[in-house]
């Protein structure tokens, strides 16, 4: 976590080689920073952003067994650190976002995307369901686009991302930097209780539905992983 004399601290999932999977490592030091972040006084807003030619492929399909469980866990904890957290979160989105990664980008505040980024919610296509990401997915996604991208699993680009609600803001791929600077700009001038008063107002519901459904939407994840037809569908992965 990079933490600047404004009071922006940005927040990278740095595992290009992996086109960020969501590992339990990466998701252990996603919560770390997310908590640190909450915890520091100086800060005021929060980038979350990417390294490499995709922002995320969703979660680490290399990992079997026990271990996928504390993956899918470790998602919904990561979601409900953004969207609980009293400091808004910014995503700066780019390149592939696949699965986990949108459910990452549905529990933050704004979202900035390049108009190049493209989006997919495969599970269906491997014997799972999106299961612990629809707690932040369906919320903000229109609930017709909701049903057609997670049944067909099709790739959908970031115009479409925005018209169902799921991204607020596009820029050239060139310009997403400024696009999120001047957002950044702009919550810096809010008061820091003002911030944390309306997304406590803002995420209220969101929040309940997380701590309410998620250990059950981890329980089947964690149970759909572990069926001969996911292994089977996965087997490339590994």
């Amino acid at each position: 976590m990079r933490v600047d004399a404004r009071g922006r601290a940005t927040i990278t999932l740095r595992s290009p080689a992996t086109r960020n999977a969501l590992s339990e490592e990466l998701l252990a030091g996603l919560a770390m920073c997310l908590r640190a972040a909450e915890s520091r006084d100086d800060v005021r807003v929060v980038v979350l952003d990417a390294e490499g030619p995709a922002f995320c492929a969703g979660a680490d399909l290399r990992s079997t067994g026990g271990r996928m469980e504390g993956i899918v866990a470790g998602i919904v904890t990561a979601q409900a650190l953004i969207a609980a957290g009293g400091k808004p979160v910014v995503a700066r989105v780019h390149g592939a976002v696949r699965a986990g990664g949108i459910g990452l980008v549905a529990a933050c505040d704004i979202v900035v995307a390049a108009d190049d980024a493209h989006f997919a919610l495969t599970e269906a296509r491997l014997g799972l369901a999106p299961a612990v990401i629809s707690l932040t997915i369906l919320p903000r996604m229109a609930a017709r686009a909701a049903s057609e991208l997670m049944l067909t699993g099709r790739r959908f680009g970031a115009g479409e991302a925005r018209a169902c609600g799921l991204v607020g803001h596009l820029a050239p791929a060139d310009d997403v930097d400024a696009a999120v600077d001047g957002i950044v700009a702009d919550l810096l001038l809010a008061e820091p209780q003002g911030l944390r008063e309306t997304k406590r107002l803002l995420n209220r519901d969101l929040v309940a539905r997380i701590s309410a459904e998620g250990p059950e939407m981890v329980r089947l994840s964690a149970a759909l992983f572990d069926t001969d037809v996911v292994r089977a569908a996965t087997a490339s992965f590994r």
